[in-house]
C-alpha cells in the first residue's frame, strides 16, 4: 500500500498536510521526506490530518517523533488532528499523546 500526502498553506501561515494510507516502513521515509522541509521553515505551524490513515506502525510513530523534534528547534507547533480510536489509542499507549498535541476531531472543520 502507497500512503499519499497533499499539503496547503492557509492564509494564517498554517500548513494543512492531509495523509491517506498506511504508514509503515515502506512508506514512512517518503512521509518523512515531504514533512521535514515544511517543519524547517521558521516557526512552522503544522497541522496533519489523519482520517485517512489505515495503519500505523512504530516506523510511523518515529516519523511523527522526529518531525516534532524539528518544529519544536524551529520554535514551531505540530498538531495531529482526526486521529482514528485505533491512531489515538497507539499515540496514548506509547506514550506520545504527552508530547504531542493530538486530538480525534480537527477545529471548525477546516480539514
Amino acid at each position: 500500500m502507497n500512503v499519499k500526502i497533499d499539503s496547503s498553506t492557509q492564509d494564517n501561515n498554517k500548513t494543512l498536510v492531509h495523509v491517506e494510507g498506511e504508514i509503515d516502513a515502506f512508506t514512512a521515509p517518503k512521509l518523512r521526506e515531504q514533512l521535514i522541509p515544511l517543519a524547517e521553515q521558521e516557526q512552522p505551524n503544522i497541522t496533519i490530518n489523519l482520517s485517512k490513515v489505515s495503519y500505523m506502525d512504530s516506523t510511523g510513530l518515529g516519523v511523527f517523533v522526529g518531525l516534532l523534534k524539528v518544529v519544536r528547534k524551529n520554535e514551531g507547533q505540530l498538531e495531529l488532528v482526526e486521529l482514528s480510536d485505533r491512531l489515538e489509542r497507539l499515540f496514548e499507549i506509547t506514550g506520545l499523546s504527552d508530547i504531542i498535541d493530538i486530538s480525534s476531531k480537527s477545529e471548525g472543520g477546516v480539514l
